[in-house]
């Protein structure tokens, strides 16, 4: 800039900057600092004034770009992704630009009265392209958690080539119970075919099951999220370690956790002595003194046993005392199945009081050709039972000639007085 007499004013970089910035006069660059308070990570007010957080009131453009580098402890307090939503379920009014992995629709319902839980995939939209044509071929996957992955996994059919599958598939779980709706988690994972690779991950949704309520149809629409990662040591000196302590954990976790077993459907019924006309009519098909049907109906979400990835299974039921060991009842073999259907009865002839001394212990094998049988899970009913089973133990008791049915979960614990095969 020339002046008169031939001299030259110089204007520094900072004076400059001040100048776009601040309407008016000239100041220097340290006045201008007196406009903004000195921000620190405790400090409330510029983090929520809306002058410096709101790009729609040019306060973004407000901050020169040399305080930037002078002020580090605000970068966390000025951050535009500290105002954003960080909820990944949106409902059905919602927009759908949620994540770069997609979105998910489905339905669930549980049914009280048969134990059974239903989701009804229906659709994906923006998935993220998994193949080189730019597309994918999406299918889904149920797991109920906790529990064994392989034992309890549901899976929808695979739509080729698109980013926006309509599945409309109803999925069900049976042999679910009101307390594994208030502490199961549902993971619906959204996978990518291939069949000449490994299938790879899209991504994921997790809801807890206490969200649904008894006899309701819910829906969801949620946004994909990626896997949660696992833990993993900073050092590399301890990876080995950390790694080999935290299987020994998973494997603990695993062995002690019910889930991993299955579940079991019994029916009970305590068929009081008949009179002489009634067995002389033949109604008890030979039978006059009183005794417990028991009947195993199914099993389902077995553990597998097997290397291809199922079990053999089949059951075994005993009441003890069995000073005689007469009370011992097998039910037919099914060949590989996680699910199986036996719909066997079986009758042990005693009264009532020498029932209410009894334990009935059922148990569930894996049929192995040629060396021991593998126990996968069991369960005992008496008086001395808690819970669900203490409850079916009771209520056969108290109904006679009435037909009772319940869900047991399988424990991985073979009973004390139980020897194997």
């Amino acid at each position: 800039m020339a002046l008169r007499g031939g001299k030259k004013l110089s204007i520094s970089i900072q004076e400059h900057m001040a100048i776009d910035v601040c309407p008016g006069p000239i100041r220097p660059i340290r006045q201008i600092s007196a406009y903004f308070p000195r921000l620190s990570p405790t400090s409330p007010g510029p983090a929520s004034s809306p002058l410096a957080l709101s790009p729609g009131m040019g306060g973004a453009h407000l901050l020169s770009p040399m305080l930037a580098p002078s002020r580090p402890s605000m970068g966390g307090s000025l951050s535009l992704n500290s105002s954003m939503d960080t909820s990944v379920e949106i409902t059905s009014d919602d927009s759908d630009d949620c994540t770069a992995l997609g979105t998910l629709e489905f339905d669930l319902r549980y049914e009280r009265s048969s134990s059974e839980l239903h989701c009804t995939v229906l659709r994906a939209k923006g998935l993220k392209s998994m193949d080189f044509n730019g597309l994918s071929d999406p299918y889904v996957k149920l797991h109920l958690l906790p529990g064994a992955c392989k034992a309890n996994k549901l899976k929808t059919k695979t739509i080729r080539n698109s980013l926006n599958p309509v599945w409309n598939e109803t999925l069900t779980y049976v042999g679910i119970t009101e307390e594994d709706m208030h502490r199961k988690t549902l993971r619906l994972t959204v996978c990518d075919e291939d069949k000449l690779t490994h299938n790879e991950l899209i991504g994921e949704s997790r809801v807890p099951l206490k969200r649904v309520k008894l006899d309701q149809t819910k829906h969801f629409h949620t946004c994909l999220e990626h896997p949660p990662p696992m833990p993993s040591p900073t050092a590399m000196g301890e990876a080995l370690r950390g790694i080999s302590c935290y299987l020994r954990e998973w494997e603990n976790e695993q062995l002690h956790s019910l889930e991993e077993r299955g579940r079991l459907l019994l029916s009970l019924q305590f068929q009081p002595p008949l009179g002489l006309e009634e067995a002389d009519a033949g109604g008890g098909g030979g039978r006059r003194g009183g005794g417990l049907c028991v009947g195993v109906r199914r099993c389902a979400h077995l553990a597998a046993m097997d290397v291809n990835g199922f079990s053999d299974p089949y059951v075994k039921i005993y009441l003890k005392p069995d000073l005689q060991k007469k009370s011992k009842h097998k039910t037919t073999v099914m060949k590989k199945t996680l699910n199986p259907e036996f719909n066997e009865e079986f009758f042990y002839e005693i009264s009532l009081p020498e029932l209410a001394h009894k334990v009935l212990e059922v148990t569930v094998w894996d049929y192995d050709l040629g060396r021991s049988n593998d126990f996968i899970g069991g369960v005992c009913l008496s008086c001395h039972s808690q819970g669900d089973v203490l409850r079916h133990w009771m209520d056969c008791l108290k109904n006679q000639g009435s037909r009772v049915e319940r869900w047991h979960i399988l424990t991985n614990e073979l009973p004390r007085t139980l020897g194997h095969d």
